[in-house]
């Protein structure tokens, strides 16, 4: 199973897979959903809410994705696993504590800690940089815990996604 970041779906609307220009793509997180292949978190929901209202995103959340597409997190062992997240990054010397704030409250923690109970890909257009300072980077936080990460087009490619 995928667990799509925030990152994916607001860079894939703003660029390459705007909605005018490849609604496949749309269709095709939907389609690989209902198969049960692909979702995000409800943390990640909270977070593309944000945008207007008059947001193509934010509309697509709102009104086209089914609320299944948002895996709860409030579970026992994924809580647990995003306490044991947050102290590795709260205690890591080499960030610094804007980083570490940052980090705390978005949902890459989150991702991280729900894939690493449920054996999840986190799929996100971030790349690793192990020696950065004033950002907790998703895929080194991944490394960090063993979980398994991919940018959207190698899962695209291994789900068989094809737009005609």
């Amino acid at each position: 199973m995928y667990l799509i970041d925030s990152d994916v779906l607001i860079t894939a609307k703003n660029s390459y897979y705007a909605f005018d220009l490849c609604p496949g793509f749309w269709k095709s997180l939907l389609d690989k959903h209902r198969s049960g292949q692909v979702h995000s978190l409800d943390r990640n929901r909270m977070e593309l809410q944000q945008g207007r209202d008059d947001d193509d995103l934010v509309k697509w959340v709102k009104g086209a994705v089914p609320t299944e597409f948002f895996l709860r997190t409030q579970q026992a062992e994924v809580v647990a696993a995003y306490t044991e997240v947050m102290l590795w990054a709260q205690r890591n010397s080499q960030y610094f504590d804007n980083a570490k704030a940052k980090f705390a409250t978005g949902a890459d923690g989150w991702l991280v800690a729900y894939a690493l109970i449920h054996g999840s890909v986190v799929v996100t257009l971030e790349e690793s940089r192990p020696e950065s300072r004033n950002q907790i980077k998703l895929p080194d936080v991944c490394i960090q815990f063993g979980v398994r990460y991919e940018n959207v087009f190698t899962m695209l490619k291994a789900l068989q996604v094809q737009y005609n």
